[in-house]
């Protein structure tokens, strides 16, 4: 959810949108994929590469943990909604500063739509969610993530089937969220808050469909001014939720505890600018089926941090259902990067 993950397998021209690989955690809109400028760039030292992937692996991770914490003292949708629109104000001046082209109507009309399935649809009802499941069950619920977008892809016009391992995968992945969940058992008896778990999956089809649709929508924005966007157009789609829920009308700054402000900070500056830009870095400086890899480890920190900084229980149940999840995952990336690899005839 970031805090903000589907393998793309080859560089995409700039006027195709933008997108990234499989679940991207809740901290920014989407990613541009590699461009061809990757083949004029240095090559970075082993160092830089793997401060960076500890960076995306470590900063996504715990954005979870951040959107928790936030939301203790703060209306969750109100505090995505600022989050965002914070966020992309700084990334789109920083955009035309260095010159990029104001963007037109149809720009901003495309990555509008993008931003509300992605941020509203797919970060508020996180947010939303988290007030009663625990921020590294959250994670793994996330985690199932790619299963909708091979689902997504599958009901689009023109989508390819899924394979049969992938078939697999998807009800592997799916009878670990159910274990993880327990809809069957009360949540004194270790079973989940049952809202709380439908926000989080719907969070997930609305990332995959507005995912996917950036993959269609042709609009010629630069990646980086169209990341800005969408979290501008979110943002706003999240103030206008936020009102509606009525936390506009009960919004009290002073009653906003100093922990809840550094989580917020901290959702600003590193789950959607540090670790978005370091996210962009790395697609163009490594491959895209390594890039995905923090899909995998992104939900064992975020349990990690749950744990030891909010005490939140891990349980046979949780340990049994990531293996379970996190193994559906690399099943499924792998027959996406095998299938993308295959050249074409």
């Amino acid at each position: 959810m970031s805090s903000a993950a589907e393998p793309t397998a080859s560089p995409r021209p700039p006027d195709s949108g933008t997108e990234a690989p499989f679940a991207l955690p809740r901290g920014a809109a989407m990613p541009p994929a590699a461009n061809d400028a990757a083949a004029f760039s240095p090559m970075p030292s082993r160092t830089a590469l793997v401060l960076a992937f500890a960076a995306i692996y470590i900063i996504w991770g715990s954005t979870y943990l951040g959107i928790r914490v936030a939301i203790e003292t703060m209306p969750p949708f109100a505090m995505a909604a600022a989050r965002f629109i914070i966020a992309g104000a700084i990334l789109f001046a920083f955009q035309r500063a260095r010159g990029a082209a104001a963007p037109t109507a149809r720009q901003w009309g495309i990555n509008a739509i993008i931003g509300t399935f992605l941020l509203l649809g797919g970060n508020g009802l996180v947010a939303w969610a988290e007030q009663f499941v625990p921020s590294g069950v959250t994670a793994l619920l996330i985690g199932v993530q790619p299963l909708f977008f091979v689902l997504t892809e599958w009901a689009w016009p023109g989508g390819s089937r899924p394979t049969p391992i992938t078939a697999v995968a998807l009800l592997l992945g799916f009878a670990g969220v159910a274990w993880l969940a327990a809809p069957w058992a009360q949540s004194t008896h270790g079973g989940l808050n049952l809202q709380g778990v439908l926000a989080i999956l719907s969070a997930c089809v609305f990332w995959a469909f507005g995912s996917i649709y950036s993959r269609h929508a042709r609009h010629g924005a630069d990646p980086l001014l169209a990341s800005s966007l969408q979290m501008l157009s979110g943002g706003l789609a999240l103030t206008l939720a936020a009102g509606l829920h009525g936390e506009l009308g009960h919004l009290d700054l002073a009653a906003v505890s100093t922990r809840s402000w550094i989580a917020f900070v901290y959702l600003v500056g590193f789950g959607s600018l540090v670790g978005f830009s370091t996210f962009v870095w790395l697609m163009l400086h490594s491959t895209p089926a390594r890039v995905s890899t923090y899909a995998y480890v992104n939900p064992v920190v975020a349990v990690f941090l749950g744990w030891l900084i909010l005490h939140e229980p891990i349980t046979s149940r949780t340990l049994v259902a990531s293996v379970v999840i996190i193994a559906a995952v690399v099943i499924i990336t792998m027959e996406k990067n095998k299938a993308t690899a295959k050249p074409a005839t």
